[in-house]
C-alpha cells in the first residue's frame, strides 16, 4: 500500500480518477490473490488494514477513487468458510460451498476447470467432490444459498463503510451456474442475484460497478447495465481480445488479427448497446497480453503504434482502463524456458501440451504470445536496479528494457506515450462528444485503416488510425477545421489522396449532423 501511495501524485499527473487494484485480500496466493482466505483483511506482503485506511484516504485527497476486485465465485481452500464446509456434511457451512456425490468412483459430471483439468475435486474426508471452475485451491461458492449472498453482502458493505469508490466484479457472470445441467456462465437466476446484490449493498450510491462477463453480448450487456435493471454500472466484454485465437480452440492457438475483424466487434459494440447499456474499453489487463507486442509494434514503432492504439480506443464510446505501465508503452517479456513462469494457467497449459506431444517451443511462443506474466512483470519506473520497483527480490522478474522504457523517462520526453494518454484523459473529461457522441464506422478504406466518426450536437469528429506497419491510403472529400490529437507533425486540413505512415493516427473535426 505504502508503494502505491508514493505513485499517486504521479498518476494524478496522468489524470485518472480511480485505481482499480487487483485482490489485496488475505491470500496463500495460489492465483495471485484470486484466491481469498480473508475478505476482511490485508495481505501481508502488501500491509495492513491501517495501510489500506491510508492508501483510500490519501487518494480522496487527490480526487482519486479505489476500485477494489471482488472476487465472489469462489473463495481459497483456506478461507474459513471452507475449512468448515469439508470438515463434514453436517457442518453449518457444508451448504456454503458446492458438493456433490461421486457417479461410480468418477466425478459427478465432465465439467472441465479454466485451468485445465476436472471442475471437481474429490475430498478424501468425506467422500464428496467439489467443485472448482479454476484451481482446486479456489473451491466455488454456493450463491443458491442465500446465507452464503448476504454474507457477501456483508463484506461489501464493510469495504463501502471505509469510502472505497466500487467493485471490479471478478468472473461475476459464473455465480449463477447450475453445475448438475453444466451451466456456467450467463445461469437463469445470474440476474436476480445481482439485482438482490444491488439493493443490498451499492445501489442507490455513487459507486462504480464493473462485471467481468465474458460471454457478453450487447443483449446481454444491456442487462447488466441498463440503469433501469438495477444491477451494474457497465460490463467488461471480451470479444475483441479473442480474434487472434483459432475458432473453437482456446487461447493459446493462435493466428494473426484480421483488422477487418476489429471493425466489425467493435462496430457493434459501439452501436447496439445504444444508450440502454455501457461498456469498457480496454487493450490490456492483468489477464492479457501487452497489447504493444500484441498487435502493434514493439521494436521499430513501439511509440508510434503505442499512440494510435491509445488514440483508437479512447475516442470511442465507454469509460478507459489503462493498465499499469500501458501509459509508457510497457511490452512483453519473452522467457526461454518454463521455469521462468510464475502464472498458475500457463504452467497447467505447459503440462498438459508437453503430454499431449507439443514441442517445447511450440508451447513457449504460446506463453510468450498470451501469458498472463507478460502483463504482470514490475512496473518499470527508473533505470536503477530492478526498474525503481524494489530494493528487494521482485516477486516476478524485471522486463530486461527497463532502461529504456520507464516512467523516468517518459515524463522526461514531452513527445512520450505517457503524454499521449494524457491528452486522451483530458480532452475526455472536456468534450461530451467522447463521452456520449454516436459512432460511424467509416467502411471505403483499406483493411488496415481504422477509420470513424463520433457525432454529437451537431459537432463531429473523424478518427483515422492505420493499423499496420506499412503506408496506407486514405482519401475523404471533406476539409478537417482542427486537429485534436495526432502521433505525428503534419497538417491535417485537406484529407484526400493521403498517404498514411505506419501507425499514423489522427483525430479531427469537421462539418458536423445533428446527432444526438
Amino acid at each position: 500500500m505504502a508503494g502505491i501511495i508514493q505513485r499517486l501524485d504521479y498518476l494524478k499527473t496522468l489524470g485518472i480518477n480511480a485505481i482499480w487494484l487487483s485482490p489485496v485480500y488475505r491470500s496463500p496466493n495460489d492465483d495471485n490473490g484470486y484466491d481469498i482466505s480473508d475478505y476482511e483483511q490485508i495481505m501481508t506482503e502488501f500491509g495492513t488494514m491501517d495501510d489500506m485506511d491510508h492508501l483510500i484516504q490519501e487518494t480522496q485527497k487527490r480526487e482519486i477513487k479505489i476500485i477494489m476486485d471482488l472476487v465472489v465465485n469462489h473463495t481459497s481452500d483456506e478461507h474459513p468458510w471452507f475449512i468448515e464446509s469439508r470438515s463434514s456434511k453436517e457442518n453449518l457451512y457444508r451448504d456454503f460451498y458446492v458438493w456433490r456425490k461421486g457417479i461410480n468412483g468418477h466425478a459427478p459430471n465432465d465439467l472441465e476447470s479454466t485451468f485445465l483439468g476436472s471442475a471437481w475435486q474429490l475430498d478424501e474426508l468425506t467422500g464428496e467432490y467439489y467443485l472448482h471452475l479454476f484451481s482446486k485451491k479456489q473451491p466455488d461458492l454456493n450463491w443458491e444459498n442465500p446465507t452464503v449472498r448476504h454474507a457477501i453482502y456483508d463484506m461489501m458493505n464493510f469495504w463501502i463503510d471505509k469510502g472505497i469508490g466500487g467493485f471490479r466484479m471478478d468472473v461475476i457472470d459464473l455465480v449463477g451456474k447450475i453445475p448438475d445441467q453444466k451451466i456456467t456462465g450467463n445461469g437463469p437466476k445470474l440476474h436476480d442475484y445481482l439485482q438482490e446484490m444491488n439493493a443490498h449493498t451499492f445501489g442507490g450510491k455513487d459507486l462504480l460497478t464493473v462485471g467481468e462477463t465474458w460471454g457478453a453480448t450487447p443483449e446481454i450487456a444491456k442487462l447488466y447495465s441498463d440503469p433501469q435493471r438495477n444491477e451494474l454500472s457497465m460490463v467488461f466484454q471480451f470479444e475483441h481480445v479473442a480474434l487472434d485465437e483459432l475458432p473453437g480452440k482456446s487461447k493459446w492457438d493462435l493466428r494473426p488479427l484480421q483488422i477487418s475483424e476489429l471493425k466489425t466487434v467493435f462496430e457493434k459494440w459501439q452501436t447496439e448497446l445504444g444508450n440502454q447499456g455501457w461498456n469498457s474499453l480496454f487493450w490490456n489487463n492483468h489477464d492479457l497480453p501487452r497489447i504493444i507486442s500484441r498487435w502493434g509494434n514493439d521494436r521499430t514503432y513501439r511509440i508510434k503504434s503505442g499512440k494510435m492504439l491509445a488514440i483508437l480506443l479512447h475516442m470511442l464510446k465507454g469509460t478507459p482502463y489503462i493498465y499499469q505501465g500501458e501509459e509508457i508503452g510497457m511490452t512483453n517479456r519473452v522467457i526461454e524456458d518454463i521455469s521462468e513462469v510464475e502464472d498458475i494457467e500457463s504452467k497447467n497449459m505447459y503440462a498438459d501440451r508437453i503430454q499431449k506431444g507439443y514441442t517445447k517451443s511450440e508451447i513457449l511462443a504460446s506463453i510468450n504470445a498470451k501469458g498472463r506474466d507478460n502483463a504482470r512483470t514490475p512496473i518499470q519506473w527508473d533505470s536503477t536496479e530492478n526498474a525503481g520497483f524494489t530494493t528487494g527480490s521482485p516477486w516476478l522478474a524485471v522486463n530486461e528494457n527497463y532502461h529504456e522504457i520507464n516512467v523516468a523517462q517518459a515524463l522526461e520526453d514531452k513527445n512520450s506515450i505517457f503524454y499521449t494518454y494524457q491528452k486522451l484523459i483530458d480532452l475526455r473529461k472536456t468534450h461530451p462528444l467522447i463521452v456520449w457522441g454516436s459512432f460511424e464506422l467509416l467502411k471505403e478504406t483499406a483493411e488496415e485503416v481504422f477509420a470513424y466518426y463520433r457525432h454529437y450536437q451537431g459537432e463531429s469528429w473523424l478518427v483515422v488510425c492505420n493499423f499496420s506497419d506499412q503506408e496506407q491510403h486514405f482519401s475523404l472529400e471533406t476539409s478537417a477545421k482542427e486537429t485534436i490529437i495526432t502521433n505525428t507533425n503534419k497538417e491535417y486540413q485537406q484529407l484526400s489522396d493521403r498517404t498514411l505512415e505506419p501507425y499514423e493516427a489522427f483525430v479531427v473535426t469537421i462539418g458536423g449532423r445533428k446527432d444526438a
